[in-house]
């Protein structure tokens, strides 16, 4: 029997606004001591009125012009009823009918190397709930949580495998901070995923979506992965025994690696939404859009695209330098005054040995001191071997490259006369590998090179080298 995947996500994602969704208190929840960031409006407390954070609904917007979304011309927000231990006012401030974002799409390039198109369904905001902090003996309740802004977006179900959700939530989560509208650390709950999968059985080359199964308490990409692989299995395995999916909510054991079965959701829940009274409606113009627009920045697909269109990049090194805004930035820096090619390997390959490496407070290695030490093996005054050396160099003592080369003699030996001296003695040291390259065998050369950038601690230049080392054999 042959199978198809469908996965569909529900992504909450914590806004970094300076304040909460509908008061002033501060939003920065991980830093404080339990239930010291909380004011009558996010405790719930009769008679206060929320008012909406400004900046909380432009960043939804920008969000949704950045994944394709239509932004709608009138929105509102409602009253969503459940109870929860850590939600005071037993109902929820979201967003029902008129979200402020809906459709749009987001491009991903699968493992397959495939372009997926991935549709989304709605992008609304709402606010969060506290936290529970389970011990031995009792539950506690922090609601420092309680009132940030969560910006919630909602794909169709045409995921089509866990590996999709995963590279899908890894360039949602670079967007968001190429947007700066969120940390979207998932180990820190700032992003947070629910995924509702069903596997369909094709029979003759059709199918239907199968019974939903949503998965929750997933914190990293590779749980996500992970609990979805092992539930596209389970569900298998039940078809193929013939046995029925039920309708419901599984949790994932990661210590285990298995879904296990919380509660049934064979009945839709009625949440009992009804337009929040104490925030009028609203209308797009009231947000200047064309302002939105004109600051947003260059995303990551943009980025590669230009990227490896001009400057000539690999698509794996545009990869890598947008997975993050500020690597991005700083190779940009550098691109503009050394050949990019160049750039990019010592940002990808060398700067991580030598971490905190980049310019701003508390980087060690400057933009300007990089573009120095590249610019000196462009000019070939010292070898990439002896640049790597410098540059540990400059981390250690935060000297600039040129300084470093000065003090310690590192300058490339660039004097035919003194090159020759050591050809002379190497190929004397040699004689077999000298008549083996006489003989065509071209690996031979390689090694003479390599004994004289021994003889000269790596200061000779090479190109130098390998040229009078053709000649004086010859």
């Amino acid at each position: 029997m042959e199978y198809k995947t469908i996965i569909g996500l529900e992504i909450h994602v914590q806004l970094k606004t300076q304040s909460k969704m509908f008061c002033g208190c501060n939003n920065k929840a991980e830093e404080a001591k339990p239930n010291t960031l909380v004011c009558p409006v996010c405790l719930g407390l009769p008679g206060v009125l929320p008012v909406a954070n400004r900046q909380a609904i432009e960043w939804t917007l920008k969000t949704g012009l950045a994944l394709n979304s239509k932004i709608a011309e009138k929105s509102k927000f409602d009253r969503k009823h459940y109870f929860y231990p850590d939600l005071p006012k037993n109902y929820q401030i979201s967003q029902f009918d008129l979200p402020f974002c809906t459709g749009g799409y987001l491009e991903i390039r699968n493992k397959k190397e495939e372009i997926r198109k991935i549709n989304l369904t709605r992008i609304h905001l709402e606010e969060d709930a506290g936290k529970l902090i389970h011990t031995e003996n009792a539950t506690l309740v922090d609601l420092n949580r309680a009132g940030t802004p969560l910006m919630e977006i909602v794909t169709n179900p045409e995921i089509s495998s866990p590996q999709e959700a995963k590279i899908f939530m890894q360039e949602l989560r670079t967007i968001l901070r190429f947007l700066s509208v969120s940390d979207a650390n998932m180990e820190s709950g700032h992003l947070r995923c629910d995924a509702n999968i069903s596997v369909a059985e094709i029979r003759n080359e059709k199918w239907e979506i199968g019974i939903p199964v949503e998965i929750k308490n997933m914190n990293s990409f590779k749980m996500v992965e992970r609990a979805l692989a092992y539930e596209e299995k389970r569900q298998r395995q039940l078809l193929e025994k013939g046995e029925k999916i039920v309708k419901e909510t599984r949790g994932w054991n990661d210590g285990k690696g298995e879904t296990y079965s919380q509660r049934s959701k064979e009945y839709a829940q009625d949440y009992r939404y009804f337009p929040e009274p104490d925030i009028p409606p609203f209308e797009t113009v009231e947000f200047n859009l064309a302002k939105i627009k004109e600051e947003m920045p260059e995303l990551p697909a943009e980025k590669r695209k230009r990227y490896i269109d001009d400057l000539g990049l690999a698509p794996q090194d545009a990869a890598v330098l947008t997975l993050d805004k500020q690597m991005a930035e700083y190779f940009e820096e550098v691109a503009t005054k050394v050949s990019p090619k160049l750039a990019a390997n010592w940002v990808i390959n060398e700067l991580p040995n030598h971490k905190p490496h980049l310019s701003g407070e508390g980087g060690q290695i400057k933009s300007g001191n990089l573009i120095e030490l590249l610019q000196l093996i462009e000019k070939g005054e010292i070898s990439g071997k002896i640049a790597k050396n410098v540059l540990a160099e400059m981390v250690t003592n935060g000297k600039n490259a040129s300084e470093i080369i000065k003090e310690k003699g590192l300058g490339q030996v660039s004097n035919e006369s003194e090159i020759i001296k050591i050809i002379d003695e190497v190929s004397k040291e040699n004689q077999k590998s000298v008549e083996d390259f006489k003989k065509g065998k071209k690996e031979a050369l390689g090694f003479l090179v390599g004994q004289v950038m021994k003889k000269t601690q790596g200061k000779a230049n090479p190109q130098i080298v390998n040229k009078l080392l053709n000649e004086r054999i010859k």
